[in-house]
């Protein structure tokens, strides 16, 4: 067996601490979440109609209503619940990791009727290879235009699938040879229905060959490292995959409805806030030079622009918006003169010596405000923990997160928390 497929399978294979297991529930739960909300967005419509015109075997629930087989459910869902782009990101390769595992991981385990629990830790440990695989393929992998979401995420979702198959490790490396040929997925796709289809095309990927494995498909075991094999065709230039621990405890659950590029400046500003609006005669941004080609649009006068614009962002959480909520990026508010005149003395400026998760803030409103924040330095989990469930509740309502939370943390047949697909979230 490859050395590098060895040692992670290894890594996903170990048993995960208490804070570990508790972080991928709040990734569930963080998952299920947008995944309901999201279910309305054309993405969302379009694959599950397609699914469920396509019929067959009743296997595993859809997203927003209705049966499908467990490869079909996943790649509705993996697409819905990434339709909003509000759901994780772990920085260490720049991927989402959950949209692309957890549907993959429900979906095996609700036509195996794996208990919950089972399903929780073959998610923690699909999510954790498809970091593992993400830093392997590294930046360049990213910078040459591949969606890691989807690339690294597919070993991830084949590996979350093979262990609820009851795949051993020389069928698991068969199936994450079949993955090394069925990743894919491009960033030119951002900003169009084709990115959130990236995270469900993974999903499905893990399924299938995990199955393809299960059923005794052989593949070329130096398929991911080899010579023509995945990292060295792909532009990998990344590290090891040895790094002891889960690395998923470091992911990075958005609390805010817009690009995770400007969470770090808005996570600097909360700590200043309130601040009078009216006063702010002028707002500097510094931010990490990769940004500002991803989030820094001038004056938007949309909702969705708004999502990627440090001028729109400040001036809406200056005004009171919260902007954790999906309707606060709307289109009215980029039409209020105050608004305008605001991000209109909003600054932005890079300093090379920030890493890619950090942002610093400076206002002047009479006095000076200043704050810095750093997306990679570790939260506190009862901190994590509190954050994620009042999102939840912003999206589904108070009483549906809570019902949420109780079923993910509680052990049992995966029915129940399969059930939960199916209820919707309010209107935004």
């Amino acid at each position: 067996m490859d050395d590098t497929i060895t040692t992670l399978l290894a890594s996903v294979r170990a048993e995960p601490q208490a804070d570990d297991l508790e972080v991928m529930r709040l990734s569930m739960l963080d998952w299920l979440a947008v995944g309901l909300a999201g279910c309305s967005e054309p993405v969302a419509r379009i694959t599950r109609a397609m699914v469920l015109a396509e019929g067959g075997n009743s296997q595993a629930t859809v997203m927003g209503g209705g049966q499908a087989p467990a490869r079909a459910a996943a790649l509705v869902n993996g697409a819905t619940s990434h339709a909003l782009d509000y759901d994780d990101t772990h920085f260490a390769h720049i991927g989402h990791p959950s949209v692309a595992v957890i549907p993959a991981a429900l979906a095996m385990g609700e036509r195996e009727n794996a208990p919950r629990d089972k399903v929780l830790r073959a998610a923690l440990a699909g999510c954790e290879a498809s970091v593992r695989i993400g830093l392997l393929l590294g930046r360049g992998h990213y910078q040459a235009g591949f969606h890691q979401t989807a690339t690294a995420g597919t070993f991830g979702a084949t590996i979350a699938a093979g262990l609820l198959a009851g795949l051993n490790d020389e069928r698991m490396e068969h199936a994450l040879g079949l993955a090394a040929t069925r990743a894919s997925g491009l960033k030119s796709q951002f900003g169009t229905m084709g990115k959130p289809y990236n995270a469900g095309m993974a999903a499905a990927n893990g399924l299938e060959c995990a199955d393809l494995a299960a059923l005794g498909m052989m593949s070329n075991p130096d398929a991911v490292t080899g010579v023509q094999g995945f990292v060295s065709t792909h532009h990998g230039d990344g590290d090891s995959t040895e790094t002891p621990g889960f690395l998923m405890r470091g992911v990075s659950h958005k609390f805010h409805a817009c690009c995770h590029g400007l969470h770090a400046a808005l996570e600097a500003l909360s700590g200043l806030l309130p601040i009078d609006a009216n006063k702010v005669s002028d707002v500097q941004v510094t931010t990490h030079p990769r940004w500002m080609s991803v989030c820094n649009k001038h004056a938007p006068e949309t909702g969705l622009g708004a999502k990627f614009s440090y001028e729109a962002v400040m001036a809406l959480a200056l005004f009171g918006y919260d902007t954790a909520n999906p309707a606060t990026f709307a289109d009215e508010p980029m039409r209020e003169p105050a608004i305008r005149s605001l991000m209109r003395r909003v600054d932005v400026v890079t300093d090379e010596k920030l890493t890619e998760t950090e942002a610093k803030v400076r206002i002047k409103a009479g006095e000076v405000f200043e704050a810095h924040h750093d997306l990679s330095a570790e939260m506190a989990l009862e901190h994590r923990r509190a954050r994620v469930k009042k999102k939840a509740a912003i999206l589904l309502g108070n009483m549906q997160a809570e019902a949420a939370w109780d079923v993910i943390v509680s052990d049992g047949p995966v029915a129940a928390l399969s059930a939960l697909l199916k209820t919707s979230a309010p209107s935004r």
